[in-house]
């Protein structure tokens, strides 16, 4: 495949158009910030640094409130083991109420079958004892007569 179009004559003459586009200028302008910033920021790293020093020069003396916080922690993993061991103990409780559960089932199952099994043992022996049935057919009755009166005509014999 080519960019030429072979239905064009090639002796033909191309004329050829020149866009001109507008040419756009910038204008940058540079400015110097103020050091508001670094003022602010250096300001924040001072209050940091002091804070720091305090805390690491405090914190050997404070042994009232280090050992206040490992009862309290303490404290806080036996409640956790007191949780625990309580929701082991209900889901023991859950297991063996289902547990109590099916049994009941099973044995009403079991209960329900033994009835069933003597209910139809008593049908089979009712069914031995009763005689067979004795079956007596009728012939069945003409249909009645129609209750139009009586059409005499020539043809209908006479007695």
């Amino acid at each position: 495949m080519s960019q030429y179009d072979p239905n064009i004559d090639p002796n033909a003459t191309v004329e050829r158009v020149v866009v001109t586009e507008p040419v756009y200028t910038e204008t940058v302008i540079v400015r110097r910030d103020s050091s508001a910033g670094w003022w602010i920021a250096g300001g924040l790293a001072a209050a940091v640094l002091i804070a720091v020093l305090w805390i690491l020069s405090s914190g050997g003396r404070d042994d009232e409130t280090e050992l206040a916080l490992a009862q309290a922690q303490a404290d806080a993993v036996a409640a956790q083991a007191r949780a625990d061991e309580a929701v082991i103990q209900g889901q023991i409780a859950g297991a063996q109420q289902s547990v109590d559960i099916a049994r009941m089932d099973a044995a009403r199952a079991q209960a329900d079958a033994a009835r069933a099994t003597s209910q139809a043992r008593a049908e089979v022996a009712r069914a031995v004892a009763q005689p067979a049935p004795v079956i007596i057919t009728v012939p069945a009755a003409p249909p009645a007569p129609a209750s139009a009166p009586a059409l005499i005509t020539s043809t209908t014999p006479q007695n």
